[in-house]
């Protein structure tokens, strides 16, 4: 097992901070580009959003992407070319696979803040058609299941001194919405991330205060961890 710790300070700065949008991306995005950072496992995008009132992405495509938004605070408002607009707000799941392509728009329509973390993932088989989907008040004992990419999205809620055990997977990347854990003998803080290749089975993350954690289980994609992965925009 090999574990690689990634601090939410190494994160890559984007967004339009005038424009009320600040972003932290953990892999090689937009005019950033990182040979040595494109992918781990299915997972090719974790950006941390932080959207003012009024502040948000106007319409842009996508295709032969899963993107999966977590809402950390507030509230996001969703538009897409499918027809398809919904407010989701904390404890739900939103998925858009983008398949052969769809057009959207995310906005903070409400007068308070927006953070939320939106992670993609590359499908097994490009293509097909656009597919929607919210997951009201996802629980820490179900997990959100995505076939497509070969992953499984945990949501944990931890107290302080509580264990939990980490998914024994090809690919593990664990990502801390808010507060502190302990894993693997390393301290990670809000934007902290580890990525866990080969987690042994006895792998536990322990709250050292209160904390979320998210945790993305994921097999073998036939693709390994490096390869440019084929979007047709990013934000």
């Amino acid at each position: 097992m090999t574990t690689d710790v990634r601090r939410a300070a190494e994160r890559y700065q984007g967004g339009d901070p005038a424009a009320g949008i600040t972003t932290r991306h953990a892999f090689s995005f937009g005019p950033h580009y990182d040979p040595d950072n494109l992918r781990f496992g299915a997972l090719i995008a974790c950006n941390e959003e932080h959207l003012a009132p009024g502040a948000g992405f106007d319409e842009h495509p996508h295709s032969h992407t899963e993107i999966v938004t977590w809402v950390v605070e507030g509230e996001l408002t969703h538009r897409d070319s499918t027809g398809h607009e919904a407010v989701i707000r904390p404890g739900d799941v939103q998925r858009l696979s983008s398949a052969a392509g769809v057009r959207h728009v995310e906005r903070n329509d409400a007068e308070a803040p927006l953070t939320f973390v939106q992670m993609w993932l590359s499908p097994l088989e490009p293509g097909g058609d656009p597919f929607y989907e919210i997951v009201h008040g996802i629980a820490d004992s179900t997990p959100y299941a995505l076939p497509e990419a070969c992953a499984m999205l945990h949501v944990r809620r931890l107290a302080a001194g509580q264990r939990t055990a980490v998914p024994e997977a090809a690919y593990v990347y664990v990502h801390v919405v808010r507060g502190e854990v302990r894993l693997d003998g390393e301290r990670l803080g809000p934007g902290d991330a580890a990525r866990i290749t080969g987690a042994a089975e006895d792998l536990e993350a322990v709250g050292v205060t209160d904390a979320e954690l998210l945790l993305w289980e994921m097999g073998g994609t036939g693709r390994g961890d490096a390869g440019r992965p084929s979007v047709t925009t990013q934000e």
